[in-house]
């Protein structure tokens, strides 16, 4: 019997045609092992199906979620289905996918070995963003981004962390990320790289008018305030995993902290986070002998 019963199965929304033939691979797959499956709305329509249900269906039903696509799909998935603690595996279509590493050529030993029992479990932290006295919060798994917006000016705010003052800046915004997020947007801002383990936040300032002013890791549980000076609010952008762009409240102050959800990874037995940064970096392998020192 397979280690899981019931499938949902959620595609990028994009004119590609692995799409349908990746799709109906692992349909087949699951079907001779006589797990159930169901598809998400959209996904189902891209298909010409008619059974599509809800991300949210999707979460409470099913015991496995399959996400179809690159990054980009699975932070959307993701955020939806934290509310539902359902485990999540990424196929990868897109380009980077550090969170999809299953390959579309690996596609049937890996579902063999994830319905068989033999993957790693990951849990992963997500982002709360408020603004004001907003009482439901927006979520996001890589970051959350403070940015200017339809100007070539500089934003001017104060940080605050757990109450104390940290500094003001002046610069084009800042990048509140998890470690999961320590490989995207934080990366490109000279932030450091995170074990997705790890129980900590990044502040990662985006082009700062100071020199001295560096990326700074703090703990995880940490409450980070962002009051931003003088707002002209359609000057100024909160984006959540570049994807939710919200537009600032004059004088309200942004709060950022850890949720209280995570999201359940499952990667092949042999996953390897070092592997997949070696490989989506372009760092060196061994010597040129390809034997360890």
């Amino acid at each position: 019997m397979a280690w899981f019963q019931h499938i949902g199965l959620i595609a990028k929304q994009h004119d590609d045609p692995r799409i349908a033939t990746t799709v109906a691979r692992v349909v087949d797959h699951l079907g001779a092992r006589g797990v159930r499956t169901s598809f998400e709305q959209a996904t189902a329509t891209r298909l010409r199906r008619g059974d599509g249900v809800s991300i949210e269906h999707l979460g409470a039903r099913c015991d496995l979620v399959l996400v179809v696509g690159g990054d980009g799909t699975f932070l959307h998935a993701a955020r939806v289905l934290a509310e539902h603690d359902v485990a999540l595996v990424g196929i990868n279509l897109g380009r980077l996918g550090f969170l999809v590493d299953i390959l579309p050529d690996e596609i049937e030993a890996r579902l063999e070995q994830i319905l068989d029992g033999a993957y790693e479990a990951d849990t992963r932290i997500l982002l709360d963003v408020r603004m004001g006295a907003q009482a439901v919060p927006e979520r996001a798994l890589n970051d959350v981004v403070i940015h200017k917006w339809n100007s070539v000016r500089m934003i001017e705010f104060e940080t605050y962390i757990d109450g104390q003052f940290i500094n003001a800046q002046r610069s084009d915004g800042l990048i509140v990320a998890t470690p999961t997020g320590s490989t995207a947007y934080a990366l490109s801002g000279g932030g450091p790289l995170l074990n997705p383990r790890l129980d900590a936040l990044l502040l990662v300032p985006i082009c700062p008018h100071t020199l001295s002013n560096r990326p700074l890791v703090v703990p995880g549980g940490s409450r980070i305030e962002i009051r931003v000076c003088d707002l002209e609010p359609e000057q100024v952008r909160l984006t959540c995993d570049g994807q939710v762009d919200l537009p600032l409240q004059a004088g309200a102050a942004i709060r950022v902290e850890r949720s209280s959800r995570r999201i359940r990874l499952l990667h092949p037995h042999d996953h390897d986070h070092y592997r997949i940064l070696r490989a989506k970096l372009g760092w060196g392998g061994h010597t040129h002998s390809e034997t360890p020192c």
